[in-house]
C-alpha cells in the first residue's frame, strides 16, 4: 500500500517538472528504482548493503547484514529489521539523487489526511482555547478539592486525547475514507474507548509532574526535572494533538520546557520530520488558506480558534520552551535498550528530562525489542532487557539505561508485542475475539498471534519511574 501511493505521488511530482529534462530524468530512474525493489520484496531477495549516503545510520545496518553472512532475506530477516531497512533504504536512493534530495514521498498522504480531520481539528481547537481561558498554574497553592479534582479529570483527558490521536497510523490504515477519520477523531469515539486502555499509569504520572512543578516553583528543583520529552511518532492529526499536548502542559505549569524528537528523514510513511513539524505550523497560522474559507459551517471559529494556538506555540517557541531536536538514532534498526552502545549523549539528555514520553505502536515495539514477551512481563523488565546483537554489551547493572529515564508508553495496540497486562487478561482478551482461541487450554491458539492487538481498538499507558 505504502509502495503503491509513494510510486504514484512521485509520478505525479515527476510531470510537474517537465521543463527541467534532468529532473524528469532521474525522477523516473528513481520511480524504476522503487519498481525493481518491490520486486524484490515480493520475491524475497536478499537484503544487499545500504549505499553510502552519508548518513550516519548506514554503518549500522550494513554491519548487521554482514554479521548474518549473507543470510538475511525479505522473508526470513527479522520483521522490525526489515522494516527499519526498508524505510532506509528508499531514503538512501533519494538523498543520493541530485534533484530529489529533500522530496519526502509521503507528504501528499500526511497533509491530505490532516485537511480530512478537519471536524476533530476544530472541535479539539475549541476546547482547548476554553480550557486555557478558564484554568489555573498547576504549581500554585492547592485548589479546593472539587477544582483539583476537575484538574486530574482534565489532565487525563488531554492525554488521552494524545494517545487516541494514534489511531490514523497511514503506514497500516491507508484505506480510510473521510467519514472513517471522522468518526475515530471525534470525541464519541474517544469516549467510547476510554474502557480499551488496558494498563493506565496516567496517575502516577500525573503525581509526578504535579510534584515537580510544586518544587519548581518553590525553587527547590533543577530546570530539568520539569522538562517533558515527546518521542514523536505520526504528523497530520496525531502531531496537532501532541502540540495541543505540548501546549497545554506549558500553560498550565505541568512543564516547563517540552521537546519533540522527530525523524530526521521520513519513516513508515507518517511519522513526524523537521519539515511536517514546520508545515504543520504553518498550517495553524494560516488554517483559512489551508482548510479554506468555507470549509465547514464554523469556519470563522476554527480560524479563530487555530490562530490562538498558533500564536500561544509561536510564543513558547521563541522563549525557547518548545523545541525540536533530531538524532539518527531514531531510525536505526535496534530496539531501544540500544540506547547506551548506540546513543550515549542522547540517553544522557533523556534522563536529564522529568517525564520522555514514547507515542505510538513503532516506539513501543522498539521500547520492548520487538520480543514475543509474555504478556504479564512488568513494563520495566521488557524496555531494560538486553536483546541478542551482533554487537557485544559488556553492561551491567550500573550502566545507565532506560530504567534511568522517567519513560511513558503512549500506545494503540497494532503490533502482537504487549507486556504488563494483568493476569489473565491476554486469554480474555483472546476468547472474545478469536474464535481459534476458545479456553485457556488450548495452548496452541494461545501461542499463536495476537489478533486483539492488531486493530488499534486497545491501548496502554504504561510508565516506568527512573531508578
Amino acid at each position: 500500500m505504502a509502495h503503491h501511493s509513494l510510486v504514484d505521488d512521485l509520478t505525479k511530482a515527476v510531470f510537474q517538472h517537465v521543463h527541467v529534462q534532468a529532473k524528469v530524468d532521474e525522477g523516473c530512474a528513481l520511480i524504476a528504482t522503487l519498481q525493481s525493489l518491490k520486486n524484490d520484496i515480493l520475491e524475497g531477495a536478499e537484503l544487499c548493503p545500504l549505499l553510502d549516503d552519508g548518513s550516519p545510520e548506514i554503518a549500522s545496518y550494513n554491519e548487521e547484514l554482514a554479521a548474518s553472512g549473507g543470510r538475511q532475506t525479505w522473508h526470513s530477516s527479522p520483521w522490525l529489521f526489515c522494516e527499519c531497512y526498508l524505510f532506509k533504504r528508499i531514503s538512501t536512493h533519494f538523498r543520493l539523487s541530485a534533484h530529489w534530495k529533500d522530496y519526502d514521498a509521503f507528504m501528499n498522504q500526511k497533509m491530505s489526511t490532516f485537511r480530512s480531520s478537519q471536524p476533530a481539528v476544530a472541535e479539539l481547537a475549541a476546547r482547548y482555547r476554553g480550557i486555557i481561558a478558564s484554568r489555573h498554574p498547576a504549581g500554585a497553592a492547592a485548589a479546593p478539592g472539587s477544582a483539583e479534582e476537575q484538574e486530574h479529570v482534565l489532565f487525563g483527558e488531554m492525554f488521552e486525547v494524545c494517545l487516541w490521536g494514534n489511531a490514523t497510523d497511514l503506514s497500516l490504515l491507508t484505506n480510510l475514507s473521510y467519514e472513517d477519520i471522522q468518526k475515530l477523531q471525534g470525541s464519541a469515539a474517544r469516549k467510547a474507548a476510554e474502557s480499551n486502555i488496558l494498563v493506565n499509569d496516567l496517575p502516577r504520572v500525573y503525581e509526578k509532574l504535579r510534584s515537580s512543578a510544586a518544587q519548581q516553583q518553590a525553587g527547590e528543583s533543577s530546570s530539568s526535572s520539569s522538562r517533558v520529552d515527546i518521542v514523536l511518532d505520526n504528523a497530520g492529526f496525531e502531531l496537532y494533538v501532541d502540540l495541543l499536548l505540548a501546549g497545554y502542559l506549558l500553560s498550565s505549569g505541568l512543564a516547563r520546557e517540552v521537546v519533540f524528537h522527530p525523524k530526521n528523514i521520513p519513516w513508515f510513511v507518517s511519522d513526524v520530520t523537521p519539515a511536517d513539524f514546520e508545515a504543520l505550523l504553518g498550517v495553524l497560522a494560516n488554517p483559512a488558506g489551508f482548510f479554506g474559507e468555507g470549509s465547514s459551517d464554523n469556519s470563522s471559529s476554527l480560524v479563530e480558534d487555530l490562530t490562538f494556538l498558533s500564536t500561544q506555540l509561536e510564543s513558547f517557541r521563541k522563549e525557547g520552551r518548545l523545541s525540536l531536536r533530531t538524532s539518527p538514532f531514531w531510525t536505526l534498526p535496534c530496539g531501544f535498550a540500544a540506547l547506551p552502545r548506540e546513543d550515549p549523549a542522547l540517553l544522557a539528555e533523556l534522563r536529564a528530562s522529568g517525564l520522555v514520553i514514547f507515542k505510538g505502536d513503532l516506539n513501543y515495539r522498539k521500547l520492548t525489542g520487538d520480543r514475543a514477551w509474555s504478556p504479564t512481563t512488568p513494563f520495566l523488565q521488557a524496555i531494560t532487557a538486553p536483546a541478542p546483537s551482533w554487537k557485544q554489551d559488556d553492561a551491567d547493572a550500573s550502566t545507565p539505561s532506560l530504567a534511568d529515564v522517567n519513560v511513558l508508553a503512549l500506545r494503540t495496540c497494532k503490533a502482537d508485542v504487549v507486556v504488563g497486562l494483568p493476569p489473565g487478561r491476554d486469554e480474555e482478551l483472546r476468547a472474545a475475539t478469536d474464535p481459534g482461541c476458545d479456553s485457556a487450554a488450548n495452548e496452541s491458539a494461545l501461542g499463536g498471534p495476537r489478533r486483539w492487538a492488531w486493530s488499534g481498538k486497545w491501548a496502554v499507558v504504561q510508565f516506568s519511574q527512573a531508578r
